[in-house]
Protein backbone atom coordinates (compact mmCIF):
# COMPACT_ATOMS: atom_id res chain seq x y z
CA UNK A 1 0.00 0.00 0.00
CA UNK A 2 1.52 3.29 -1.27
CA UNK A 3 1.72 6.08 0.69
CA UNK A 4 -1.05 8.13 -1.34
CA UNK A 5 -3.28 5.16 -0.20
CA UNK A 6 -2.95 6.06 3.20
CA UNK A 7 -0.05 3.65 4.59
CA UNK A 8 -0.68 4.37 8.71
CA UNK A 9 -3.92 5.77 8.39
CA UNK A 10 -5.70 6.11 11.34
CA UNK A 11 -9.53 4.43 11.15
CA UNK A 12 -11.97 4.18 13.26
CA UNK A 13 -14.32 1.47 13.64
CA UNK A 14 -17.74 1.74 15.47
CA UNK A 15 -19.81 -1.78 15.55
CA UNK A 16 -21.61 -3.29 18.94
CA UNK A 17 -20.11 -6.57 17.26
CA UNK A 18 -17.38 -7.30 19.11
CA UNK A 19 -16.04 -10.71 17.02
CA UNK A 20 -16.59 -8.41 13.50
CA UNK A 21 -14.65 -5.61 15.35
CA UNK A 22 -11.64 -7.80 15.78
CA UNK A 23 -11.79 -9.50 12.82
CA UNK A 24 -12.15 -6.11 10.90
CA UNK A 25 -9.16 -5.01 13.39
CA UNK A 26 -6.98 -7.55 12.65
CA UNK A 27 -7.33 -7.31 8.69
CA UNK A 28 -6.88 -3.51 8.40
CA UNK A 29 -3.87 -3.63 10.70
CA UNK A 30 -2.29 -6.53 8.96
CA UNK A 31 -2.72 -3.88 5.83
CA UNK A 32 -0.78 -1.49 7.36
CA UNK A 33 -3.55 0.95 8.78
CA UNK A 34 -3.43 1.88 12.70
CA UNK A 35 -7.14 1.14 14.32
CA UNK A 36 -9.19 1.88 16.84
CA UNK A 37 -12.00 -0.21 17.90
CA UNK A 38 -15.39 0.87 19.99
CA UNK A 39 -19.06 -0.56 20.74
CA UNK A 40 -21.23 2.12 20.77
CA UNK A 41 -21.50 6.19 19.29
CA UNK A 42 -21.15 7.53 22.59
CA UNK A 43 -17.39 6.19 22.72
CA UNK A 44 -16.89 6.98 19.13
CA UNK A 45 -17.78 10.60 19.95
CA UNK A 46 -15.50 10.35 22.93
CA UNK A 47 -12.78 9.09 20.84
CA UNK A 48 -13.31 11.88 18.06
CA UNK A 49 -13.18 14.72 20.90
CA UNK A 50 -9.70 13.09 21.79
CA UNK A 51 -7.82 11.97 18.55
CA UNK A 52 -9.57 12.75 14.61
CA UNK A 53 -9.30 9.92 12.73
CA UNK A 54 -8.59 9.67 9.16
CA UNK A 55 -11.78 7.88 8.04
CA UNK A 56 -14.83 6.51 9.78
CA UNK A 57 -16.24 3.16 9.86
CA UNK A 58 -19.78 2.48 11.04
CA UNK A 59 -22.45 -0.28 11.62
CA UNK A 60 -25.57 1.94 10.97
CA UNK A 61 -27.26 -0.17 14.09
CA UNK A 62 -25.46 0.62 17.39
CA UNK A 63 -27.36 -0.04 21.18
CA UNK A 64 -27.16 3.65 22.68
CA UNK A 65 -27.15 6.23 19.19
CA UNK A 66 -27.64 4.44 15.94
CA UNK A 67 -25.36 4.64 13.55
CA UNK A 68 -27.19 7.98 11.11
CA UNK A 69 -27.54 10.01 14.33
CA UNK A 70 -23.68 9.25 14.79
CA UNK A 71 -23.09 10.16 11.05
CA UNK A 72 -25.14 13.20 11.72
CA UNK A 73 -23.34 14.23 14.31
CA UNK A 74 -19.81 13.48 12.48
CA UNK A 75 -20.89 15.48 9.70
CA UNK A 76 -22.24 18.76 11.82
CA UNK A 77 -18.63 18.52 13.97
CA UNK A 78 -16.03 16.95 11.52
CA UNK A 79 -17.69 17.90 7.61
CA UNK A 80 -14.65 16.72 5.78
CA UNK A 81 -14.16 13.52 7.87
CA UNK A 82 -14.92 10.38 5.28
CA UNK A 83 -17.41 7.88 6.50
CA UNK A 84 -18.28 4.26 5.41
CA UNK A 85 -21.35 2.96 6.93
CA UNK A 86 -22.07 -0.83 7.36
CA UNK A 87 -25.96 -1.56 7.25
CA UNK A 88 -27.72 -4.78 6.97
CA UNK A 89 -30.61 -5.33 4.39
CA UNK A 90 -33.17 -3.57 6.95
CA UNK A 91 -31.55 -0.77 7.27
CA UNK A 92 -30.58 -0.19 3.31
CA UNK A 93 -32.76 3.07 2.83
CA UNK A 94 -31.24 4.65 5.72
CA UNK A 95 -27.95 3.99 4.34
CA UNK A 96 -28.84 5.32 0.61
CA UNK A 97 -30.24 8.08 2.56
CA UNK A 98 -26.83 9.02 4.47
CA UNK A 99 -24.72 8.80 0.83
CA UNK A 100 -26.85 11.67 -0.24
CA UNK A 101 -26.04 13.84 2.72
CA UNK A 102 -22.17 13.19 2.43
CA UNK A 103 -21.86 9.57 3.33
CA UNK A 104 -18.82 8.49 1.22
CA UNK A 105 -20.27 4.85 0.36
CA UNK A 106 -21.79 1.97 2.14
CA UNK A 107 -21.61 -1.72 2.51
CA UNK A 108 -23.94 -4.36 3.05
CA UNK A 109 -23.47 -7.46 5.75
CA UNK A 110 -21.89 -9.84 4.75
CA UNK A 111 -19.57 -7.93 3.01
CA UNK A 112 -16.22 -8.64 0.92
CA UNK A 113 -12.64 -7.77 2.63
CA UNK A 114 -11.09 -6.78 -0.83
CA UNK A 115 -13.99 -4.11 -1.28
CA UNK A 116 -13.82 -2.35 1.91
CA UNK A 117 -9.77 -2.36 1.38
CA UNK A 118 -11.04 -0.86 -1.75
CA UNK A 119 -13.79 1.58 -0.46
CA UNK A 120 -11.19 2.40 2.31
CA UNK A 121 -8.22 3.41 -0.16
CA UNK A 122 -10.76 5.37 -2.44
CA UNK A 123 -11.78 7.19 0.97
CA UNK A 124 -8.80 8.15 1.99
CA UNK A 125 -7.46 9.22 -1.33
CA UNK A 126 -10.03 11.39 -2.01
CA UNK A 127 -10.99 12.61 1.60
CA UNK A 128 -10.16 16.64 1.90
CA UNK A 129 -6.85 17.10 3.49
CA UNK A 130 -9.17 19.29 6.12
CA UNK A 131 -10.35 15.61 7.71
CA UNK A 132 -5.91 14.65 8.61
CA UNK A 133 -5.93 18.01 10.60
CA UNK A 134 -5.16 16.44 13.83
CA UNK A 135 -2.68 13.81 12.44
CA UNK A 136 -0.73 15.97 9.64
CA UNK A 137 -0.72 19.41 11.68
CA UNK A 138 -2.58 20.68 8.88
CA UNK A 139 -5.88 22.50 10.58
CA UNK A 140 -4.30 25.65 9.15
CA UNK A 141 -6.25 25.26 6.41
CA UNK A 142 -9.40 23.17 8.06
CA UNK A 143 -11.66 25.92 6.92
CA UNK A 144 -11.15 25.12 3.21
CA UNK A 145 -13.32 21.78 2.27
CA UNK A 146 -12.23 20.26 -0.64
CA UNK A 147 -11.69 16.51 -1.57
CA UNK A 148 -10.48 17.45 -5.67
CA UNK A 149 -6.99 16.98 -6.85
CA UNK A 150 -6.73 20.32 -8.04
CA UNK A 151 -7.12 21.99 -4.70
CA UNK A 152 -5.35 19.12 -3.11
CA UNK A 153 -2.18 20.04 -5.40
CA UNK A 154 -2.73 23.89 -4.72
CA UNK A 155 -2.72 23.76 -0.83
CA UNK A 156 0.30 21.90 -0.72
CA UNK A 157 2.25 24.31 -2.60
CA UNK A 158 0.47 27.09 -0.34
CA UNK A 159 1.61 25.20 2.61
CA UNK A 160 5.67 24.97 1.01
CA UNK A 161 5.48 28.63 0.30
CA UNK A 162 3.49 29.84 3.78
CA UNK A 163 7.07 28.79 5.79
CA UNK A 164 8.94 31.61 3.72
CA UNK A 165 8.26 35.22 3.95
CA UNK A 166 7.95 35.87 0.32
CA UNK A 167 5.12 37.99 -0.88
CA UNK A 168 2.01 35.85 -2.77
CA UNK A 169 -0.25 37.12 -5.21
CA UNK A 170 -3.29 35.09 -5.28
CA UNK A 171 -4.66 35.11 -8.52
CA UNK A 172 -8.82 33.55 -9.38
CA UNK A 173 -12.00 34.77 -10.91
CA UNK A 174 -14.37 36.35 -8.01
CA UNK A 175 -15.71 33.93 -5.37
CA UNK A 176 -12.99 31.70 -5.44
CA UNK A 177 -12.14 32.03 -2.19
CA UNK A 178 -9.09 33.94 -2.49
CA UNK A 179 -9.12 35.39 1.47
CA UNK A 180 -9.81 31.78 2.81
CA UNK A 181 -6.81 31.01 1.44
CA UNK A 182 -4.60 33.74 2.69
CA UNK A 183 -5.78 32.95 5.67
CA UNK A 184 -4.79 29.71 5.45
CA UNK A 185 -1.49 31.14 4.45
CA UNK A 186 -1.04 33.24 7.38
CA UNK A 187 -2.18 30.42 9.77
CA UNK A 188 0.56 28.28 8.13
CA UNK A 189 3.20 30.75 8.46
CA UNK A 190 5.51 32.06 11.16
CA UNK A 191 3.32 34.53 11.84
CA UNK A 192 0.23 32.51 12.66
CA UNK A 193 0.46 34.49 16.31
CA UNK A 194 0.32 37.59 14.98
CA UNK A 195 -2.46 39.99 12.99
CA UNK A 196 -4.09 38.98 9.68
CA UNK A 197 -5.73 42.37 8.33
CA UNK A 198 -7.57 42.10 5.42
CA UNK A 199 -8.85 45.49 3.46
CA UNK A 200 -10.00 45.32 -0.10
CA UNK A 201 -8.81 47.89 -1.97
CA UNK A 202 -12.18 48.47 -4.78
CA UNK A 203 -13.89 48.71 -1.84
CA UNK A 204 -12.96 51.88 0.09
CA UNK A 205 -12.69 55.19 -1.84
CA UNK A 206 -9.20 56.53 -3.20
CA UNK A 207 -9.46 59.71 -0.75
CA UNK A 208 -9.69 56.99 2.27
CA UNK A 209 -7.45 54.12 1.12
CA UNK A 210 -4.42 55.93 1.88
CA UNK A 211 -5.57 56.79 5.36
CA UNK A 212 -6.73 53.41 6.02
CA UNK A 213 -3.28 52.11 4.90
CA UNK A 214 -0.98 53.99 6.21
CA UNK A 215 -2.48 55.81 9.07
CA UNK A 216 -2.30 59.78 9.64
CA UNK A 217 -1.19 62.27 12.22
CA UNK A 218 -3.51 65.26 13.89
CA UNK A 219 -3.92 67.78 11.14
CA UNK A 220 -2.95 66.19 8.13
CA UNK A 221 -5.93 67.31 6.50
CA UNK A 222 -9.62 68.51 7.07
CA UNK A 223 -11.45 66.18 9.69
CA UNK A 224 -8.10 64.62 10.92
CA UNK A 225 -8.42 65.58 14.42
CA UNK A 226 -6.76 63.05 15.83
CA UNK A 227 -3.56 60.79 14.92
CA UNK A 228 -4.48 57.08 13.50
CA UNK A 229 -2.19 54.02 13.27
CA UNK A 230 -2.92 52.59 9.27
CA UNK A 231 -3.47 49.61 8.62
CA UNK A 232 0.46 48.46 7.76
CA UNK A 233 0.93 49.44 11.29
CA UNK A 234 -1.56 47.60 12.46
CA UNK A 235 -0.22 44.31 10.65
CA UNK A 236 3.68 44.58 11.90
CA UNK A 237 4.61 41.60 12.65
CA UNK A 238 1.87 39.44 10.98
CA UNK A 239 0.18 39.68 7.35
CA UNK A 240 -1.60 42.17 5.47
CA UNK A 241 -3.87 40.63 2.57
CA UNK A 242 -4.75 43.06 0.06
CA UNK A 243 -7.85 42.09 -2.03
CA UNK A 244 -8.19 43.36 -5.33
CA UNK A 245 -4.91 44.88 -5.74
CA UNK A 246 -5.59 46.03 -9.13
CA UNK A 247 -7.94 48.43 -8.03
CA UNK A 248 -5.45 50.32 -5.89
CA UNK A 249 -4.81 53.60 -7.61
CA UNK A 250 -1.27 54.38 -9.15
CA UNK A 251 -0.54 57.05 -6.40
CA UNK A 252 -0.79 54.36 -3.47
CA UNK A 253 0.81 51.66 -5.70
CA UNK A 254 3.70 54.21 -5.13
CA UNK A 255 3.72 54.21 -1.58
CA UNK A 256 3.37 50.42 -0.80
CA UNK A 257 6.21 49.76 -3.10
CA UNK A 258 8.04 51.90 -1.05
CA UNK A 259 6.84 50.25 2.00
CA UNK A 260 7.73 47.02 0.57
CA UNK A 261 11.52 48.48 -0.68
CA UNK A 262 12.63 50.32 2.51
CA UNK A 263 10.00 47.97 5.34
CA UNK A 264 9.20 51.41 6.78
CA UNK A 265 5.90 53.65 6.96
CA UNK A 266 5.21 57.38 6.86
CA UNK A 267 2.04 58.30 8.21
CA UNK A 268 0.06 61.10 6.49
CA UNK A 269 0.77 64.52 7.67
CA UNK A 270 4.38 63.14 9.36
CA UNK A 271 8.32 62.88 8.23
CA UNK A 272 8.95 60.33 10.35
CA UNK A 273 9.53 56.90 9.40
CA UNK A 274 8.42 53.64 11.53
CA UNK A 275 9.89 50.33 10.70
CA UNK A 276 7.56 48.12 9.82
CA UNK A 277 7.76 44.05 9.81
CA UNK A 278 4.60 42.91 7.62
CA UNK A 279 4.20 40.43 5.04
CA UNK A 280 1.96 41.70 1.75
CA UNK A 281 -0.37 38.69 0.26
CA UNK A 282 -2.55 40.22 -2.58
CA UNK A 283 -5.09 38.88 -4.76
CA UNK A 284 -6.79 40.24 -7.61
CA UNK A 285 -9.54 38.86 -10.72
CA UNK A 286 -8.42 40.88 -12.99
CA UNK A 287 -5.53 40.78 -15.63
CA UNK A 288 -2.87 42.47 -14.10
CA UNK A 289 -0.53 42.05 -17.25
CA UNK A 290 -3.23 43.71 -19.44
CA UNK A 291 -3.37 46.47 -16.68
CA UNK A 292 0.20 47.09 -16.79
CA UNK A 293 0.42 47.42 -20.66
CA UNK A 294 -1.99 49.82 -20.22
CA UNK A 295 -0.43 52.05 -17.99
CA UNK A 296 -2.93 51.16 -14.77
CA UNK A 297 -0.49 48.82 -13.04
CA UNK A 298 3.19 49.40 -11.34
CA UNK A 299 5.17 46.80 -13.40
CA UNK A 300 7.94 47.62 -10.60
CA UNK A 301 5.10 46.76 -7.74
CA UNK A 302 3.70 43.97 -9.77
CA UNK A 303 7.23 41.76 -9.61
CA UNK A 304 7.03 42.63 -5.98
CA UNK A 305 3.94 41.29 -4.90
CA UNK A 306 4.23 38.57 -7.31
CA UNK A 307 7.06 36.97 -6.37
CA UNK A 308 5.25 34.11 -6.07
CA UNK A 309 1.60 32.84 -7.54
CA UNK A 310 -1.11 30.83 -6.92
CA UNK A 311 -4.19 30.35 -8.88
CA UNK A 312 -7.46 29.89 -7.56
CA UNK A 313 -9.16 27.19 -10.16
CA UNK A 314 -12.87 28.09 -10.53
CA UNK A 315 -15.76 25.50 -8.98
CA UNK A 316 -16.43 24.11 -12.66
CA UNK A 317 -12.94 22.73 -12.70
CA UNK A 318 -13.29 21.63 -9.06
CA UNK A 319 -16.76 19.25 -9.06
CA UNK A 320 -15.72 16.94 -7.07
CA UNK A 321 -16.22 20.09 -4.16
CA UNK A 322 -19.82 21.08 -4.89
CA UNK A 323 -21.19 18.44 -2.81
CA UNK A 324 -19.07 18.66 0.58
CA UNK A 325 -19.72 22.35 0.17
CA UNK A 326 -23.06 22.59 -0.63
CA UNK A 327 -24.02 20.10 2.66
CA UNK A 328 -21.59 22.16 4.56
CA UNK A 329 -23.36 25.19 3.73
CA UNK A 330 -27.03 23.24 4.38
CA UNK A 331 -25.73 22.26 7.65
CA UNK A 332 -24.72 25.79 9.01
CA UNK A 333 -27.47 27.69 7.15
CA UNK A 334 -29.81 25.30 8.83
CA UNK A 335 -28.78 25.85 12.12
CA UNK A 336 -29.20 29.80 11.14
CA UNK A 337 -32.56 29.65 10.06
CA UNK A 338 -33.89 26.76 12.75
CA UNK A 339 -34.60 24.42 10.17
CA UNK A 340 -34.88 20.45 10.56
CA UNK A 341 -33.34 20.55 6.93
CA UNK A 342 -30.73 17.21 6.41
CA UNK A 343 -29.32 17.35 3.09
CA UNK A 344 -30.12 17.14 -0.68
CA UNK A 345 -32.48 14.67 -2.46
CA UNK A 346 -30.13 12.85 -5.11
CA UNK A 347 -31.54 14.13 -8.15
CA UNK A 348 -31.46 18.26 -6.38
CA UNK A 349 -27.71 17.17 -5.55
CA UNK A 350 -26.78 16.28 -9.15
CA UNK A 351 -28.15 19.36 -10.58
CA UNK A 352 -25.65 21.71 -7.93
CA UNK A 353 -22.87 19.53 -8.90
CA UNK A 354 -23.71 19.96 -12.84
CA UNK A 355 -24.35 23.67 -12.30
CA UNK A 356 -22.30 26.17 -14.64
CA UNK A 357 -21.32 28.39 -11.02
CA UNK A 358 -20.04 31.60 -13.10
CA UNK A 359 -19.85 33.13 -9.30
CA UNK A 360 -18.22 30.12 -8.03
CA UNK A 361 -18.40 29.36 -4.22
CA UNK A 362 -19.98 32.40 -3.13
CA UNK A 363 -22.87 31.79 -5.91
CA UNK A 364 -22.76 27.96 -4.67
CA UNK A 365 -23.33 29.47 -0.77
CA UNK A 366 -26.18 32.05 -2.07
CA UNK A 367 -28.35 29.58 -3.44
CA UNK A 368 -27.78 27.05 -0.60
CA UNK A 369 -29.14 29.77 1.52
CA UNK A 370 -31.99 30.26 -0.89
CA UNK A 371 -32.73 26.93 -0.51
CA UNK A 372 -32.62 26.46 3.04
CA UNK A 373 -34.59 29.64 3.92
CA UNK A 374 -37.87 28.15 1.32
CA UNK A 375 -37.34 24.29 2.57
CA UNK A 376 -40.31 22.82 4.04
CA UNK A 377 -38.86 18.67 4.05
CA UNK A 378 -35.99 17.24 5.53
CA UNK A 379 -34.64 16.68 2.48
CA UNK A 380 -34.21 19.49 -0.32
CA UNK A 381 -35.93 18.40 -3.74
CA UNK A 382 -34.79 19.47 -7.27
CA UNK A 383 -37.57 21.75 -7.80
CA UNK A 384 -36.35 23.85 -4.78
CA UNK A 385 -32.65 24.01 -6.82
CA UNK A 386 -33.66 24.11 -10.03
CA UNK A 387 -35.51 27.48 -8.70
CA UNK A 388 -32.48 28.99 -7.04
CA UNK A 389 -30.73 28.41 -10.04
CA UNK A 390 -32.94 30.30 -12.61
CA UNK A 391 -32.85 33.33 -9.88
CA UNK A 392 -30.85 36.54 -11.26
CA UNK A 393 -28.20 36.63 -8.49
CA UNK A 394 -26.42 39.73 -7.34
CA UNK A 395 -24.24 37.21 -6.16
CA UNK A 396 -22.70 36.84 -9.44
CA UNK A 397 -20.81 39.81 -9.12
CA UNK A 398 -18.41 40.77 -6.02
CA UNK A 399 -18.89 44.32 -4.27
CA UNK A 400 -15.88 45.31 -6.77
CA UNK A 401 -17.65 44.30 -9.67
CA UNK A 402 -21.04 45.72 -9.28
CA UNK A 403 -19.36 48.95 -7.87
CA UNK A 404 -17.21 49.43 -11.27
CA UNK A 405 -20.20 48.68 -13.29
CA UNK A 406 -22.36 50.99 -11.57
CA UNK A 407 -19.32 53.60 -11.61
CA UNK A 408 -18.76 53.53 -15.52
CA UNK A 409 -23.02 53.39 -15.92
CA UNK A 410 -22.68 56.52 -13.93
CA UNK A 411 -20.05 58.44 -15.66
CA UNK A 412 -21.28 57.46 -19.43
CA UNK A 413 -25.08 58.79 -18.05
CA UNK A 414 -23.28 62.20 -17.07
CA UNK A 415 -21.26 62.81 -20.02
CA UNK A 416 -24.85 62.35 -22.29
CA UNK A 417 -26.11 64.84 -20.00
CA UNK A 418 -23.46 67.47 -20.56
CA UNK A 419 -22.69 66.80 -24.03
CA UNK A 420 -19.36 65.61 -23.27
CA UNK A 421 -18.58 68.46 -21.66
CA UNK A 422 -16.38 67.63 -18.66
CA UNK A 423 -16.41 69.97 -16.25
CA UNK A 424 -20.01 70.61 -16.42
CA UNK A 425 -19.92 66.52 -15.16
CA UNK A 426 -17.50 67.38 -12.88
CA UNK A 427 -19.19 70.24 -11.07
CA UNK A 428 -22.77 67.55 -11.40
CA UNK A 429 -20.58 64.95 -9.37
CA UNK A 430 -19.35 67.20 -7.02
CA UNK A 431 -15.60 66.01 -8.30
CA UNK A 432 -12.43 68.34 -9.39
CA UNK A 433 -11.66 68.22 -12.99
CA UNK A 434 -8.76 66.42 -11.97
CA UNK A 435 -10.13 63.52 -10.29
CA UNK A 436 -13.05 63.22 -13.14
CA UNK A 437 -10.78 62.82 -15.73
CA UNK A 438 -8.42 60.26 -13.70
CA UNK A 439 -11.98 58.39 -13.34
CA UNK A 440 -12.52 58.67 -17.27
CA UNK A 441 -8.92 56.78 -17.64
CA UNK A 442 -9.67 54.43 -15.25
CA UNK A 443 -12.80 53.24 -17.38
CA UNK A 444 -11.69 54.40 -20.72
CA UNK A 445 -14.03 56.72 -21.49
CA UNK A 446 -13.18 59.85 -24.03
CA UNK A 447 -15.36 62.19 -22.93
CA UNK A 448 -14.97 63.97 -26.89
CA UNK A 449 -17.22 61.00 -28.33
CA UNK A 450 -20.10 62.25 -26.36
CA UNK A 451 -20.06 65.45 -27.85
CA UNK A 452 -23.47 66.63 -29.63
CA UNK A 453 -21.36 67.51 -33.32
CA UNK A 454 -19.31 63.88 -32.58
CA UNK A 455 -22.42 61.80 -32.22
CA UNK A 456 -24.26 63.48 -35.32
CA UNK A 457 -20.95 62.73 -37.23
CA UNK A 458 -21.41 58.57 -35.77
CA UNK A 459 -25.00 58.65 -36.74
CA UNK A 460 -24.22 60.22 -40.41
CA UNK A 461 -21.81 57.30 -41.33
CA UNK A 462 -23.56 54.46 -39.68
CA UNK A 463 -26.35 55.42 -42.24
CA UNK A 464 -23.93 56.18 -44.86
CA UNK A 465 -22.88 52.47 -44.74
CA UNK A 466 -26.28 51.24 -44.37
Amino acid sequence: MSATTGQGAHLLLVDDDDDLLRLLSMRLSANGYRVTAVGSAEAALARLSIELPRLVISDIRLPDRDGMALFQEIRRSYPALPVILLTAHGTIPDAVEATTLGAYAYLTKPFDAKVLLERIAQALSLAAPAARASEAGEAWRSAIISRSQCMDELLAEARLVAASDASILIRGESGTGKELLAQAIHRASRRAQAPFIAVNCGAIPEALLESELFGHVKGAYTGAVTSREGLLQAADGGTLFLDEIGDMPLLLQVKLLRVLQERVVRQLGSDVARPVDVRILSATHRDLDAAMHEGQFREDLYYRLNVITLTLPPLAQRREDIAPLATQFLQTLAAKYGKTVRGFAPDALEALTTSAWPGNVRQLYNAVEHVCALATSPLVPLSLVQRALRVPSLEVLSYTEARQRFERNYLVQLLKLTDGNVADAARLAERNRTEFYRLLQKHNLDASMFRADVASERQDDALKNQ
